[in-house]
């Protein structure tokens, strides 16, 4: 077995030992499909007021630019999916954002990763990402085959689904790539046509300032524009609704993080108890939740807005 062959097999071996799910490596290089197709969606404006996403164009499609040296991409599939659920009837709160903020908690296990890695292999440089810096993370996800980008935007995985974290290590160890797969979203558009807010008016493609999250996390106005009344579908932190029409999505299994389990004192609160929640107890509520970045005034905007409706 060649160096490459075994340093891969070795980092396999300690993704899974940390409990991700799923693991797939490309070779860090400019990503020439994926050029063209941000230079059009930023032109036509779908990122909305997300300004950041027109900044490091070149560090978003090449990761040696982001990671000087870097030869390899790990990417790795976290589960989400939860065992209980939200009750109806409250301002719906994403499922991602049921527990512990996700950046936390991966990117604790991505600095074991890159420690396991040294220790075991050798002097290896390079970085982590958790969705919080310039990396397409999806792109990657999918060049080194762990699913296909389905209709919605997500990564669709043909035996778990789309509930999945997406983390990265850039390391300057030449691996082993993988290879992506086949699409095989074939001609079904339940994405499309459940979307209340026309944010998947053309198939791949994501039209990000109408998308319910963006409108509900990303946006920081006073106000989220009227033309959305009667379309929010309840949703007051994010939206789940194209992953859970999607048929893929029935092979979803439950996590085993209690981490990311559903905190029931923070998602089963009312319209009238959200409005009345005093800034401490909000605090106390959602201490180290992904419900931080809305903090308690972009909440209740969100909530007052749906009572609008």
């Amino acid at each position: 077995m060649s160096s490459i062959d075994k340093h891969t097999a070795q980092v396999r071996e300690m993704a899974y030992d940390l409990g991700f799910q799923y693991c797939g490596i490309s070779r860090a290089c400019f990503l020439e499909e994926e050029a063209p197709r941000l230079e059009e969606w930023l032109s036509k404006s779908y990122h909305g007021k997300m300004s950041y996403m027109e900044g490091h164009f070149d560090k978003r499609l090449d990761p040696r630019k982001l990671v000087p040296g870097s030869k390899s991409v790990v990417s790795l599939l976290l589960n989400y999916y939860p065992e209980k659920k939200q009750l109806d009837g409250f301002p719906k709160i994403s499922k991602y954002a049921y527990g512990k903020d996700y950046h936390v908690v991966i990117k604790e296990k991505l600095f074991q990763f890159l420690d396991r890695i040294r220790a075991e292999i050798g002097e290896v440089d390079g970085r982590v990402f958790v969705d919080s810096a310039p990396v397409m993370d999806k792109a990657w996800a999918r060049k080194s085959g762990l699913g296909w980008l389905g209709k919605n935007g997500n990564l669709i995985h043909p035996k778990e689904g789309s509930f999945f974290f997406i983390a990265e290590l850039i390391i300057d160890l030449e691996l082993r790539p993988d290879g992506p797969i086949k699409d095989y979203c074939g001609t079904c558009t339940r994405c499309l046509d459940a979307c209340p807010t026309d944010a998947l008016q053309e198939a791949y493609v994501v039209d990000g300032s109408r998308c319910i999250s963006y409108l509900t996390i990303e946006l920081k106005e006073e106000m989220i524009p009227s033309e959305f009344q009667d379309k929010m579908q309840d949703w007051a932190f994010g939206c789940d609704i194209c992953q859970d029409v999607c048929p893929w999505n029935r092979f979803s299994k439950p996590h085993h993080i209690s981490d990311f389990d559903l905190r029931e004192g923070l998602v089963h609160l009312n319209a009238k108890e959200w409005l009345e929640l005093e800034e401490e107890a909000f605090e106390q509520l959602a201490k180290h939740s992904p419900l931080e970045r809305s903090k308690l005034k972009g909440m209740q905007r969100n909530v007052r807005f749906l009572k609008s409706t």
